[in-house]
């Protein structure tokens, strides 16, 4: 974890000192990727607070997992993302275990809703993706995406946002399936490891939220070039889109 978390970080402070980008994408409209990190370090700070209540129980602790706990019965119902992530344990696990995971569960799932909150209210009350910039370069702020290639700009946004989307629908009840089957292949765990179920609980209510987000901001870039052409009265060029 400790060797994951370097190259993160180097490969963070590379791509923001470096003038071309390369895989990070958003890095200069913020604050979509502030959003994001904010979320995932919530996530992974309070599940592994959660994990403590067996430990070192303290008033912190008990107050998160009670937040934890509540929201995860609240929304634990069938077919419901919560239960496709309860029901992953094996039917003779402790009942510890199952109110843990339903603590994470309900925890995580609830911070990843708010990101997805603050990051709509962010483009409701800021010109974002602009945000103090005369410029937004699509090839910057999309730098796997080509503009030049594979038909207009503005239908291929939206049908990559529409995608993006309907994945992060799709993806908290297809991950649990996943580690079923991915378990099922190498005989059915019996115990599960607490960091193991922190980092899958995390990336199970990080990753759709960050799909979401990143649906909605191609959403709006789209928007914003069709926007563009209109008042320019021709399409922009390079990806370069100019404020009024």
């Amino acid at each position: 974890m400790a060797i994951l978390a370097l190259a993160a970080a180097a490969l963070t402070t590379f791509e923001y000192a470096s003038t071309y980008p390369s895989i990070v994408e958003f890095r200069d409209a913020r604050p979509f990727n502030r959003i994001r990190f904010m979320a995932l370090f919530a996530s992974v700070l309070c599940l592994s607070t959660i994990a403590r209540s067996q430990t070192d129980p303290s008033i912190t602790v008990e107050f998160l997992t009670s937040i934890g706990i509540l929201i995860g019965q609240a929304i634990d119902f069938p077919y419901s993302p919560v239960h496709a992530v309860v029901s992953i344990l094996p039917a003779n696990a402790p009942f510890e275990d199952l109110v843990q995971l339903r603590a994470f569960a309900g925890m995580s799932y609830l911070i990843s809703l708010l990101s997805i909150a603050v990051f709509l209210i962010a483009l409701r009350l800021s010109n974002w993706p602009f945000y103090r910039q005369e410029t937004f370069n699509v090839w910057v702020n999309l730098p796997t995406f080509n503009p030049t290639s594979g038909g207009d700009i503005v239908r291929r946004l939206k049908r990559d946002a529409r995608w993006n989307i309907a994945l992060g629908f799709a993806l908290p009840f297809l991950t649990p399936m996943l580690v079923v089957e991915t378990a099922s292949l190498f005989d059915s765990f019996e115990v599960i490891e607490t960091q193991t179920m922190i980092w899958t609980v995390t990336a199970w209510a990080f990753l759709p939220a960050s799909l979401f987000m990143r649906g909605i901001a191609m959403q709006r870039v789209a928007g914003m070039i069709s926007d563009e052409r209109k008042r320019n009265g021709s399409p922009a060029r390079n990806g370069q889109l100019v404020t009024a």
